[in-house]
């Protein structure tokens, strides 16, 4: 085997041994998750991806290594945007929190299938189409632009969604009590519930999200096995980070901000790969710099409230 194939056969046995664990030991079904349970479990997902940083390093050489933990820290930082949406999902539809976990849990579960395709399309589009990068870069660079300058009064609005509204036109929905159920039967006809929608939404949102995402990815690595673990590492520990941060989300005011510059350094950095070769490891510093840095920076200059999900 290669070494590639090594690394991909490590990869799939650690997430399913981490997956049961994961579900198996730290999560119980209709349990409310405490915030020191989602801090062990942020704290399992990210030293797995710290130990298989170090485990590509060794078997893949430092480039590669070094783009994984690049793509992974800027996947991981995308998902509080991520984050911040879920919250306003929940309390959109008042669901409660023993459901967060299980709604959480299938929703990522779709998100990695879907960004698994999303990834396989964007492989083969670049192979055959190398000049597809310069497209990833400038899409990049406007991303980047709109998110620094957008207005912080701009928010998420649930029942604007696409998804919502194609639901609940033509499909059959129920705003009644789902009592954990994502299907119930009324007068011998079979309604979705709530959770179903919110289990919908979820998955549309990050497929949102993976527009940014992926090609921010590939801008810094093309390696397929770089952009697949890194993005399935950072939508596995989305669970966890979800109740670790949904209290203090509103911390980060200035995330958006730090991410964009980063986003407008990977567009510029993939548009001028033909004149000039930027070395992986300072991608590496400019984002963990920039992202840093937002964070700090937004833990002493508060500038708006974020409503946080309704207690039940």
């Amino acid at each position: 085997m290669t070494s590639i194939q090594w690394t991909y056969l490590i990869f799939f046995i650690v997430v399913i041994i981490a997956l049961v664990f994961d579900l198996g030991l730290f999560s119980k079904k209709n349990e409310k998750t405490s915030m020191k349970t989602a801090l062990w479990q942020s704290i399992f997902w990210v030293g797995l991806s710290v130990l298989f940083f170090g485990f590509m390093w060794f078997e893949d050489g430092s480039e590669t290594a070094i783009s994984f933990m690049s793509a992974y820290l800027m996947e991981k930082s995308l998902s509080m945007d991520n984050i911040f949406v879920f919250i306003l999902i929940f309390s959109f539809f008042k669901i409660k929190e023993e459901n967060y976990a299980r709604v959480l849990l299938i929703g990522i579960i779709l998100a990695i299938v879907f960004r698994a395709i999303f990834i396989s399309v964007g492989v083969v589009l670049i192979k055959q189409f190398e000049w597809i990068l310069y497209i990833f870069g400038a899409f990049l660079l406007y991303t980047g632009v709109k998110m620094f300058t957008a207005n912080s009064d701009d928010e998420f609005k649930p029942e604007e969604n696409f998804a919502y509204r194609f639901m609940n036109k033509y499909m059959r929905v129920t705003t009644e009590e789902p009592k954990g159920r994502f299907v119930i039967r009324k007068h011998n006809k079979a309604y979705l519930t709530t959770l179903s929608l919110v289990v919908v939404m979820l998955a549309v949102t990050d497929i949102i999200f993976a527009l940014d995402s992926i090609p921010a990815v590939f801008a810094i690595s093309q390696q397929p096995v770089v952009v697949y673990t890194s993005n399935i590492f950072a939508v596995l520990g989305l669970r966890s980070l979800f109740f670790l941060l949904r209290g203090a989300v509103d911390k980060f005011d200035y995330l958006p901000q730090g991410i964009a510059i980063v986003l407008i350094f990977i567009g510029l950095k993939m548009l001028a790969e033909y004149f000039i070769h930027i070395p992986v490891y300072v991608s590496l510093i400019v984002i963990i710099l920039c992202l840093g840095g937002s964070i700090l920076y937004s833990l002493y200059h508060q500038k708006k409230e974020i409503p946080e999900a309704e207690e039940k």
